[in-house]
């Protein structure tokens, strides 16, 4: 078995492509540091490094042990760092993962806040609708709509989401309302991630439930140009009530079928099944439960 102290070092070099970076981070010799990354590659019998005279990169076998790796070593240093600073502030890096739902203001402005509370914490953000894989990309939390199907990681219930059916006044002129789900096929409707501008639409009314095939000329990855779609004519929208309830109030969309609505989208924070969590990602799941977020209901 390869020593800890040489995984360690391989870890940091991996991290910084830098051996020189790596060895500054450690406190070492940069020629201690050389020798010992070719000690480990001559131990494992594989090259896991390529040098140049700029960088230093993985090979294939050395981004699948760096994978392997980096999480026990992060597991290692946080339980360190609870028994040798007992957690007492909060500090380093916290990488987040969220959907593009949460990619403006009223996000950014709680991370503002939470950044200037919390000064030596530092964040990497991740606005993607991929649900990345936590352990190898070494994501601290995500946010995640809807329900989870990774088994491997603590979720934690923070809200609610529900979608409407709405439209633009525009659209609707001329045009006859729907009256029932089934009349939705007869109209032209903005999408979310559709196939070939297909997709089924889910919806509940009490215990009634309707499953509806729409189509339309828009699909779109994220809510704010499904949105602004639904806002400038180009069909019936299914909306997040967040998005459209000032639109509504205001007369600019309709809300159509009003006794029915999307089921209820619950609304997670997801993390690693860490024994030692760190400080910085226990304050941030505090500070995110007791956000008032207008971009998913309260429980």
């Amino acid at each position: 078995m390869a020593a800890l102290d040489d995984v360690l070092i391989f870890v940091k070099v991996a991290q910084f492509e830098s051996i020189t970076r790596a060895a500054r981070s450690l406190g070492m010799p940069i020629s201690t540091v050389s020798r010992r990354l070719s000690m480990l590659e001559l131990k494992l019998g594989v090259s896991l490094l390529r040098r140049t005279t700029r960088r230093v990169s993985l090979t294939g076998q050395g981004r699948d042990y760096f994978n392997q790796c980096r999480e026990p070593l992060t597991l290692l240093e946080e339980a360190e760092r609870v028994l040798t600073l007992g957690q007492s502030t909060p500090e380093g890096l916290l990488r987040i993962s969220v959907p593009v739902i949460l990619g403006q203001e009223p996000f950014l402005d709680f991370l503002s806040g939470f950044l200037n509370a919390h000064p030596r914490i530092r964040i990497d953000l991740f606005i993607t609708n991929l649900f990345l894989d936590l352990v190898a990309e070494n994501i601290d939390v995500a946010i995640r709509f809807g329900e989870l199907q990774d088994s491997s990681v603590v979720a934690t219930r923070i809200g609610k989401s529900i979608r409407y059916v709405v439209a633009a006044t525009q659209y609707l002129k001329g045009r006859k309302l729907p009256v029932e789900p089934k009349d939705l096929k007869l109209h032209d409707c903005v999408m979310l991630n559709a196939r070939n501008n297909e997709t089924d639409w889910d919806l509940v009314y009490g215990r009634k439930k309707a499953r509806i095939r729409v189509s339309g000329p828009i699909s779109s990855r994220d809510f704010n140009s499904v949105s602004t779609f639904v806002y400038r004519g180009h069909g019936i929208g299914l909306l997040p009530s967040t998005y459209c309830d000032e639109a509504l109030a205001s007369g600019a969309l309709i809300r159509l079928l009003p006794k029915w609505a999307s089921p209820q989208i619950p609304v997670f924070a997801v993390y690693s099944n860490r024994k030692f969590r760190p400080l910085r990602l226990n304050i941030f799941l505090e500070a995110l439960a007791a956000w008032k977020s207008p971009l998913w209901l309260s429980e």
